[in-house]
C-alpha cells in the first residue's frame, strides 16, 4: 500500500505551513485523492464556546475532503501561543510521541489516500524533556514537505532543517519557498541558492499573497511525485 503520510514541517514558526498545507490539500483533492488532515498539537487556541479551537486546524478541517470532527483534527489544543511542551505543562497535560502517533494512526484507518500532518514550529520543537515532534514523523515514516520561510536567515535554517530530516532517516518529498518578507534583499538569488544546495525537488515558490485561499496557493505548487502517482 502506498505511504499515506505527508508531514508538513517548517524552518521556523510563522512561515506559512498552514497556507502551504491547505494549498497541497486543494491540489490533492482536485487530483482525485481522498484527503484527511491532522494538526496533532496546536498552541494558540481560543475558546469557541465548544472548547479550544485553533485557526490553523480549522483551515485544515475545512479543506480536507474527508470531514473529521475538530477533536480528531486537533486532539491536543493548547491555549497559550508558546512552545507546546511549556503550554501543555501550564495546562497540566503530558505530551508524548506515542500518544500523538496513536491519534494519527486512527485517522489513517479511514478510507483516504493522504493523511496530511501539520507540525508545530520547526522540525525539532520539543513535546517533552526527551522527545520532539520529529519523533512522530519518524514513527510514522512520513514523507516530509519542508516549508522555507523566505526572509533573512532562511538559508541557514533551511539547510540545517533539511540535514536534520535526512539524519532522522526520512524522505524529503520536496520543499517550498514561501515568501514571508516581500522586501527580502536578493530574494531571487536566495531562492536560486536553495535550489542549488537542496538536492530534493522544489515544489513551488509562493509569493507574498494578500488573499490566502487554498486555490490561490495551490496554483503555485506541485504535488510530491509519491502522491501524483496515486491520483
Amino acid at each position: 500500500m502506498p505511504n499515506k503520510w505527508l508531514f508538513i514541517s517548517g524552518t521556523d514558526t510563522d512561515i506559512g505551513k498552514t497556507a502551504i498545507a491547505t494549498g497541497l490539500l486543494w491540489l490533492a483533492n482536485n487530483a482525485g485523492l481522498r484527503t484527511a488532515a491532522v494538526k496533532p498539537i496546536a498552541a494558540g487556541c481560543e475558546d469557541s464556546g465548544a472548547g479550544l479551537h485553533n485557526d490553523d486546524a480549522l483551515q485544515l478541517q475545512a479543506i480536507a475532503s474527508h470531514k473529521l470532527p475538530y477533536q480528531q483534527v486537533n486532539p491536543v489544543a493548547l491555549e497559550a501561543a508558546i512552545a507546546p511542551h511549556i503550554a501543555a505543562q501550564e495546562q497540566g497535560k503530558t505530551l508524548s510521541a506515542s500518544r500523538l502517533v496513536g491519534y494519527c494512526r486512527g485517522v489513517a484507518l479511514l478510507p483516504v489516500d493522504m493523511v496530511l500532518i501539520e507540525g508545530a514550529g520547526g522540525w525539532r520543537v520539543p513535546i517533552n524533556n526527551r522527545e520532539t515532534l520529529a519523533d512522530v514523523a519518524r514513527e510514522l515514516s512520513c514523507a516530509v514537505i519542508m516549508v522555507v520561510g523566505m526572509r533573512l536567515g532562511c538559508l541557514n535554517h533551511a539547510l540545517l532543517t533539511a540535514e536534520a530530516i535526512r539524519r532522522d532517516g526520512l524522505n524529503i518529498a520536496g520543499w517550498v519557498a514561501n515568501v514571508v518578507d516581500a522586501d527580502m534583499p536578493r530574494l531571487d538569488e536566495n531562492i536560486a541558492t536553495l535550489q542549488h544546495l537542496i538536492i530534493e525537488p522544489c515544489l513551488g515558490v509562493v509569493p507574498r499573497l494578500t488573499n490566502l485561499t487554498p486555490e490561490q496557493v495551490g496554483g503555485y505548487l506541485s504535488l510530491p511525485v509519491e502522491f501524483e502517482s496515486q491520483s
